[in-house]
């Protein structure tokens, strides 16, 4: 069995996915737009002038495969009742991801040793992911 975490970008999938290239190495494994679907769309389900936009995208940070999609687009996206958890190799490495994700976000608990990391903090990406970023103890 495999648990994925599936985000919804509302319109900025394409955005996020060369964010989180730049900041934590991610790789695009498959996109496929709206347009390339193979079967014809139920009218109201792809917004007008969404065509060019991510019906489903497969990306990899590391190990570990995230699903994405614009979604119907209808805005602002909207993450709640969960994080992302990212184990760094070293405190180096969680500083150089905590900051590359704090870039256009919020830091929510900066770095700082803890009982249970020599590094862990928290941080909302521009996108308003979050993310606890963490050097294993």
């Amino acid at each position: 069995m495999q648990v994925q975490p599936y985000l919804f970008f509302n319109g900025r999938c394409e955005e996020a996915a060369e964010f989180y290239r730049r900041a934590l190495g991610a790789e695009v494994a498959m996109l496929m737009r709206w347009k390339d679907c193979p079967e014809p769309q139920q009218p109201g389900m792809v917004p007008p002038g969404s065509e060019n936009k991510v019906m489903h995208m497969r990306f990899r940070i590391g190990d570990t495969e995230i699903l994405a999609s614009d979604g119907q687009c209808a805005g602002q996206p909207s993450f709640q009742g969960f994080a992302l958890s990212l184990t760094a190799a070293n405190e180096a490495e969680a500083e150089r991801f905590f900051r590359a994700l704090s870039d256009g976000g919020q830091v929510r608990m900066p770095l700082a040793k803890t009982f249970f990391s020599p590094s862990f903090g928290m941080v909302a990406d521009r996108f308003g992911v979050s993310w606890m970023v963490l050097v294993e103890g």
